[in-house]
This record gives C-alpha cells, structure tokens and sequence, in this order.
C-alpha cells in the first residue's frame, strides 16, 4: 500500500538558494511516515502504548531535484520489506509538476525497553497486510 502525504514549502524550510534545505527532507521523510502509520491505523502514540518503538537505524537520501519555496510537494512512502525485528520504506517526494525529487530508503528496528525487539506474531500480522510487494517505488 503507498501512502501519500502533501506539504507546502515555506522560507524557513528552504536555505539561502530558495531550495528546500537538505536537513529538511529527513523531518518531511518522517512527517509522512508518521502519517502512514496514523493510516494503518497504528499511531506512533499507540505503539508508544504497546511499549513499542521504531528506531531508524539507517537513511539512505538521493537527491535528484531541488524543491522550490511556496512548491506543494507530494511524499509517496510504502513499506517494502518488515520483519519481526525491523521494517524497510521507500520514499520519494514529487515536486507539484509531478518530478521526482528525492528518494528515500529507511530502515527501522523495534525497540522496547531502550533494546532491539522482536515484535509478537500479532503486531507482524497486522504490519504485513501493508507490505507493498513488488520492490521499488522508483528505478
């Protein structure tokens, strides 16, 4: 399943070029991911509750083309591979003429307690059915 979440780019997300700051792309990366899990119906709040985190432990960001002030960009975000100890996204963001921009690879573990978990079969299941098979969002 992939998910879509929109936002305006003000000045002060942009740096002295007028260009979307590159620190920025991992604070909307992490916006949209958010909002997919609010989607999926398993807020970051409620994993906060099951004492479960999701820590990111890897982000891979390529940047194709710079993303102009007062732009609406698009972020597509799907999981591509989970687990029980960790989950994969892909992600890229589209400027308002549909280019693609950035893409993104995320990797994230489970932790509970401060440590790497391994999530129960329950929690699997349910993060499963949002798998998007298939590979990459982009080539």
């Amino acid at each position: 399943m992939i998910f879509d979440f929109t936002k305006k780019i003000y000045g002060f997300d942009c740096d002295v070029y007028g260009h979307l700051n590159n620190a920025n792309y991992l604070q909307i990366y992490e916006a949209a991911r958010a909002e997919a899990l609010n989607s999926m119906g398993m807020p970051i709040a409620k994993l906060r509750e099951m004492n479960i985190m999701l820590f990111l432990i890897r982000v891979e960001i390529d940047y194709k083309k710079g993303v102009e002030l007062e732009d609406t960009i698009t972020v597509r975000s799907k999981v591509v591979e989970h687990n029980k100890l960790k989950s994969i996204w892909k992600q890229e963001i589209y400027n308002s003429h549909n280019q693609l921009c950035s893409t993104a690879l995320v990797t994230g573990v489970y932790v509970s307690d401060g440590k790497p978990v391994r999530i129960d079969n329950e929690l699997f299941e349910y993060f499963d059915k949002f798998v998007e098979e298939g590979g990459a969002l982009y080539s």
